[in-house]
């Protein structure tokens, strides 16, 4: 097949919000190699996925071993394996080579390399200190990895769930009034949310960026992040600004806490603060997000509610043979 320019291959491949962590120190290495590996190998997405998995495991042999030497050669391999676990994702974009098995090892393998490696780090560690406290960071590392990305599914199904039953409810609306429900820009804002939920959850990448770029459907209105929005009023414009650079808000989720925990803190030589750090920044981040969904939740059974009133109105001047029209203001 014939491979575009750069320009092109990073337009097709790159996400249109990630974590800072891959938009600063990955995407520009993953990209042009992508592109090379498209051009002159046969390599397949699922093979450089199993790849990734060996330079992982690779690195807690390195961990292991406990020393300062071996925590920087592994904490240098774990890059190499997380730039390769970006790469399978864009070549199967590329080359419309992906799959839903490929989407589903790719996931699995991201946990095990971070099981594996969270025991060798903390475990070196303790052979070389006798310190018991790395045995139960090893435990605190896995449960807040597995906990970020179980929690980042939920919240994603939970906004796609209220997203559907608002618009289910604006098309009877709309069908009882007889008036057409207008789009609002806030769908959109809802469903990118949706998809940094999803993205971060391990969903499959070309089908969230499909459901991402879906257009919205017609609604009277949506659930809108205005709760969370009044009572921070700055919101809006960092959001924008980091998403004009494709950096997510979400700044402290679990790639950068694998990062910190696997690279800066080993090249730091301060494994345990660095991991007890950003495990902290990671549950603040989290609490955030649960509530911003809190807040959404609320506004979203406003906006039920305000559906229901109209229907109600509409059906009841049907009943007496009188026109009625949507009342509902629009939001967002």
């Amino acid at each position: 097949m014939d491979i575009p320019p750069l320009a092109e291959v990073r337009r097709r491949t790159e996400k249109k919000r990630d974590a800072w962590w891959t938009v600063l120190l990955v995407d520009p290495v993953a990209t042009p190699l992508v592109r090379w590996t498209a051009k002159w190998t046969r390599v397949t997405p699922n093979q450089i996925t199993w790849a990734a998995l060996v330079l992982g495991l690779g690195a807690a042999a390195c961990f292991a071993q406990g020393g300062w030497l071996w925590l920087i050669v592994g904490a240098v391999v774990y890059h190499c394996s997380f730039i390769l676990d970006c790469m399978d994702g864009k070549l199967a974009r590329l080359t419309g080579n992906g799959s839903e098995f490929g989407a589903w090892l790719d996931y699995v393998f991201d946990r095990i390399r971070v099981l594996v490696c969270a025991v060798a780090l903390m475990g070196g560690q303790y052979h070389q200190t006798g310190n018991v406290a790395y045995i139960w960071l090893a435990l605190a590392v896995v449960f807040l990895d597995m906990l970020r990305y179980i929690d980042a599914l939920q919240i994603y199904k939970v906004r796609q769930g209220m997203r559907t039953k608002l618009q289910q409810a604006a098309a009877e609306v709309a069908e009882v009034t007889q008036a057409p429900a207008p789009r609002v820009a806030a769908a959109a804002r809802i469903t990118a949310e949706a998809k940094d939920e999803a993205v971060e959850a391990g969903e499959e990448e070309s089908a969230a960026d499909q459901r991402a770029e879906e257009p919205a459907a017609p609604t009277l209105g949506v659930v809108t992040q205005q709760s969370f929005v009044r009572r921070f009023t700055r919101y809006n414009r960092i959001r924008d600004l980091l998403i004009s650079h494709r950096i997510r808000t979400h700044l402290v989720s679990g790639i950068e806490f694998q990062m910190a925990v696997f690279i800066i803190g080993p090249l730091a030589g301060a494994i345990m603060g660095v991991t007890i750090g950003a495990g902290v920044l990671l549950v603040l981040f989290e609490l955030a997000i649960i509530y911003k969904l809190m807040l959404s939740t609320r506004d979203f059974e406003n906006a039920m509610d305000s559906y229901r009133r109209t229907a109600a109105a509409a059906t009841a001047a049907a009943a007496a043979e009188e026109p009625v029209t949507a009342s509902v203001p629009v939001t967002g």
